[in-house]
């Protein structure tokens, strides 16, 4: 489908004004009824990507991740079952995988240094968890070496997929792992804790620190 200038401006102007939600694709394809649903998809997503991309420095300064990472152990502590991560960036207007990823590396800076994904790609890995423990920890009587953040409920179709191409990989690689699946997955998924895959839908609150516990010896 071709379309007119004046008729993208259209568009992206419309987009440039409301949430990148699936409500607000729904109103877009409302909008523009005579348009190609694909077509609307792909400028929704490719208008949404230009936006990540502008506003990605005034979200990780310091100030921004320390606002963030507060308010979600604000509203967690408030009500554990609430969607807080969800509810904080459509507020920021931000990528909900996003900001999953800026209150993680937070709270990891707490506990033990990480090494980022950008760092692995960068010496050479190719499929790379989000965190690599430089110390590993223990959660629930657990070895963890690494860390995997998926803003998304973990479903069977999905979970077996990022089984199949992402966490078993890490695993051979790395060792055990932990994924954390920010808006709850199916409970009976959580069956590969002893082969060394561990799910949880929020920060762990028991780590142990390896060194530190040895060193306590």
């Amino acid at each position: 489908m071709k379309l007119t200038k004046a008729q993208y401006d259209e568009i992206a102007q419309f987009l440039g004004h409301v949430q990148p939600t699936r409500q607000s694709l729904r109103k877009l394809k409302e909008k523009f009824p005579s348009q190609s649903q694909s077509t609307l998809l792909s400028i929704f997503s490719q208008e949404y990507q230009k936006q990540i991309k502008r506003t990605h420095a005034k979200h990780h300064t310091a100030e921004a991740v320390e606002t963030y990472y507060q308010r979600y152990l604000n509203g967690v502590m408030k009500n554990a079952a609430a969607p807080v991560l969800l509810e904080l960036a459509n507020e920021m207007d931000f990528a909900p995988s996003l900001m999953a990823r800026i209150v993680l590396e937070r709270f990891l800076q707490e506990q033990e240094q990480a090494i980022p994904e950008d760092q692995l790609r960068a010496k050479g890995y190719d499929k790379t968890p989000d965190f690599i423990l430089e110390v590993p920890v223990a959660v629930e009587g657990h070895i963890i070496h690494w860390i995997e953040s998926k803003a998304s409920f973990g479903d069977e179709s999905s979970h077996q997929a990022y089984l199949q191409d992402q966490f078993w990989s890490y695993w051979n690689r790395f060792g055990p792992g932990l994924v954390i699946y920010w808006y709850g997955f199916i409970e009976e998924l959580d069956c590969h804790r002893e082969r060394g895959i561990l799910l949880k839908d929020c920060f762990p609150t028991d780590i142990v620190t390896l060194r530190h516990s040895m060193a306590q010896r």
